[in-house]
Formats: structure tokens, C-alpha cells, sequence
């Protein structure tokens, strides 16, 4: 079922492209219904928690989390996507550079806590911004060349603090009717890329088929959200 897509490549001039011309039918106007369902699942009942949004768009969940009360560390390649955040929810921001990834800019809000990176996800490491109690990954696994997974499924693991809930939302569909982007990925890759290391939880599934994605050419399109934990520290390996 994998090898259908496994050599697709997504250049990351090409995602800069579909932001310059508007072409972002993955983002989502209003907070994800999967992060508002399991919210309690990856707070946990924490207080100020520090959340990942890998390749994070401008998507209105980082928001939402912040006026929670939570700080929200946000990666994403297009500068473009990360100014209309700020604008759209009508936040002043400040940018800088960053120090440790040369050409990368960051943009914050220092008082509602929201950090976004302006760099390739894969410049970035815990060195940068320190590792985080929740990561909330709609859009960006499934978004990356599947290639890559491996090398992602690594860089996601070494940002996990050791209390870390990683919130992850997969699509599964049949990848003969559709190329991608976004990709599928199958519970059985979830479980290959993290279990080694991680509890992986399957939390919920639901169809998600839409006149959208029915234009993609799909009849049938699952979306699943899974739980991901680190294991015990002392049982801990790193993922394949």
C-alpha cells in the first residue's frame, strides 16, 4: 500500500509556492475537531504546557491553546504563512534572527507565549527551543515526503520531554485514486516509526471524506488520531 507514494517528493519551494498563491485547502478556519475532542488527553490535567505544531501553518489551534494558557512553539518553512497568523488573529508580533539556524527568523508574542520558527523542521532540534509536554501533529506527518518518515519520526521523538503527549492525526485512503499530498500513512507505520521507543494508543477514527477530497478522485477517507507516549526511560531505544 506504501509503495505507491514512496518516491513522491514535495520540494519545500513548492509548499512556498502553494502559500504565495493561496493554494492551502489543508488549512482549516476553525480549531480542529480532533484536538478539541481529545484536548484532555494531552494536557492531562497540566497547567502552561508547552506545545509543538510542526510545519504549523497559520492554523487557529495555536491561538486557541494560547488563550488556554498554554505556550505554543510553532516550525514553518513559509514566512508567508507565519505573518498571516499574526495578522489574522490580530497579535503584534516581533521577529529576530536565530542564532543556531543560519537564515532562519523567529516570530513571537511574548505575551500570549506563541514562538514560531521560520526554517526547514528539519533544522530545527531540541537545542533550539528545549523539548515539550504535548505536540499536536495535524497536517505535517502527512505532509512530508514519505521518504522522510524515518528521519521525522527521530527529530519528533527528541523533542518529547519525558511527559510529553504527541497528538497525532493520520488519513488513510486508497493511494491508487490519489497521489498525494497529504499522504497516507497507515496505523502499521505509526506503530514501526514510534513503538520502539513510544506507547502508541489508537484514540479515534472517522470518515472524512468531503467534496474536496472527493475531487482528489477518493470514495472512502479515514482520519485517525492517535496517542503517542514515551516509554519508561529506562526502556527507551530510538525509533528505526
Amino acid at each position: 500500500i506504501l509503495e505507491h507514494q514512496a518516491h513522491r517528493v514535495m520540494a519545500l519551494t513548492e509548499w512556498e509556492e502553494r502559500w504565495q498563491n493561496n493554494r492551502i485547502g489543508f488549512h482549516q478556519p476553525a480549531v480542529h475537531t480532533m484536538l478539541k475532542t481529545h484536548l484532555e488527553e494531552v494536557v492531562s490535567g497540566r497547567t502552561g504546557v508547552r506545545v509543538f505544531f510542526p510545519l504549523c501553518g497559520k492554523a487557529v489551534d495555536m491561538k486557541w491553546l494560547a488563550d488556554l494558557g498554554h505556550m505554543v512553539v510553532g516550525v514553518e518553512f513559509s514566512e508567508k504563512g507565519i505573518r498571516e497568523f499574526f495578522e489574522e488573529n490580530n497579535l503584534s508580533y516581533t521577529e529576530e534572527p536565530v542564532p543556531s539556524i543560519p537564515g532562519a527568523r523567529l516570530f513571537k508574542n511574548s505575551e500570549k507565549n506563541i514562538f514560531l520558527y521560520r526554517c526547514d523542521l528539519f533544522s530545527f532540534s531540541s537545542s533550539v527551543a528545549g523539548q515539550f509536554g504535548a505536540i499536536w501533529d495535524r497536517g505535517s506527518l502527512v505532509a512530508i515526503n514519505p521518504k522522510d518518515r524515518e528521519r521525522y519520526a527521530g527529530l519528533i521523538v527528541s523533542l518529547m520531554a519525558a511527559d510529553c503527549r504527541y497528538l497525532l492525526d493520520t488519513l488513510l485512503y486508497d493511494p491508487e485514486k490519489y497521489g498525494g499530498p497529504p499522504f497516507l500513512v497507515p496505523d502499521a507505520q505509526v506503530q514501526s516509526l514510534f513503538g520502539s521507543c513510544c506507547d502508541v494508543k489508537h484514540l479515534q477514527s472517522m470518515d472524512a471524506l468531503t467534496d474536496r477530497t472527493r475531487a482528489w478522485g477518493l470514495d472512502s477517507l479515514t482520519e485517525n488520531v492517535h496517542l503517542i507516549t514515551l516509554k519508561d526511560a529506562g526502556a527507551q531505544t530510538q525509533p528505526r
